[in-house]
This record gives structure tokens, sequence and C-alpha cells, in this order.
């Protein structure tokens, strides 16, 4: 079976190829708690013009990466991941829920604090735009880097935003099919996420 795991970032998976723009030392320098084995696989492919043939591959995992790619490049990138999975094959993706981060954000206290810092001292105290927390409590804190990304490295911007609605008419456009739809929260208690279950 050819399984991906697209956009890897900090969670590279035995069994898959794993793609992500940066290689494992830099992945390893950018996550310092992660140890990558030498068994995993990491390949620095082109996301838009990947080397597999069509309807080969089995299983696609693309979590919290969409919302990386410019939506000059949506369409490009989603008749690709169409193009290449087998008929029957499944496609999980996860995205940030835009609709309900906006409704977060216009919810929260307008209370700006500081300039944003992404110097190691602030990253390693979860320093947003003058707060020291993940929770949502104004609009100039974790919420800002919910609906842009973190702005701490090259590939954390956000590019594009989803909702639902959205999502279901592309797997539409390109003739997949939407099997399960799922609401869940980023590592449990952050962003609120889409997660979709999609086959061919």
């Amino acid at each position: 079976m050819i399984k991906l795991n697209i956009g890897c970032g900090g969670r590279p998976l035995k069994e898959y190829i794993n793609i992500d723009m940066d290689s494992k030392d830099d992945l390893e320098k950018r996550y310092p708690n992660l140890k990558i084995d030498d068994d995993i696989i990491i390949k620095n492919y082109d996301i838009f013009n990947l080397p597999f043939k069509n309807n080969e591959v089995d299983e696609i995992l693309c979590e919290a990466l969409i919302e990386h790619i410019p939506f000059t490049k949506e369409e490009n990138f989603f008749r690709e991941i169409a193009r290449i999975l087998k008929k029957g094959g499944r496609l999980y993706l996860s995205t940030p829920n835009f609709e309900e981060t906006v409704k977060q954000w216009l919810n929260a206290k307008d209370d700006w604090k500081d300039f944003f810092r992404n110097d190691d001292q602030s990253i390693s105290k979860s320093h947003w735009f003058g707060t020291y927390t993940y929770q949502p409590l104004n609009r100039w804190g974790y919420l800002t880097a919910m609906i842009f990304g973190s702005q701490n490295g090259d590939g954390q911007f956000h590019h594009n935003c989803y909702t639902e609605n959205k999502l279901r008419k592309i797997i539409e456009k390109i003739n997949l099919k939407l099997v399960s739809i799922d609401h869940f929260r980023w590592k449990g208690d952050r962003d609120h996420m889409l997660g979709l279950n999609i086959t061919k």
C-alpha cells in the first residue's frame, strides 16, 4: 500500500511516506522535542506535482495543511490529490473551521497588549502579542494566530481558510465523495477544526 502524510510537520508517521517542505534535520530543529527514527521516510516532494501515477495511492493524510496553501494554488493541490488517489482510496484531512474561529474572534475582548515577538524566550513561553496563553481571551492573542498562522517560521503562515460548506463544494467539484465530517478541537482545547474522511 502507498500511504502519504502530506505536510507532516512535527507528526511524521511510520508506514507512510511523509512529505514536508523541511528535511528530517530541519524538522527536528523546528520541533525540539521531536526525534525522528531512522526508519521514518521524509520526502521534499512538490505537493502540486507528486511523483505518483494516476489512481496509485491508497491513503492520503493531510492534517492542518490546506490552510497553508495559497488560494491561487488551491485548485492545483486538490486536483493533484484527486488524480493520484486510488478508486476506493481514502483521503483524511483536517483544517481550522474558519467560521467558528471568526465567531470566537468577534466575541473576544479587543485588548491589544504588545507587538508580536518570535525570539526563543517568547516562543518558549507561548507569547502571543503580549499574552502568554493559548486561551482565546482577547482578539490579539492566540486567536490571531488561529487565523493567520503562528508566524514563527517559513511555512507556518495561513494563506487560506475553509468552512464546512466550502469543503463540501470542493469535494464535489473534484469528483470525490464525503464519507463523514467531524468537528473537534486542535490538541483538545485550541482551534475549532473540521476533520473529513473522503473517498474516490
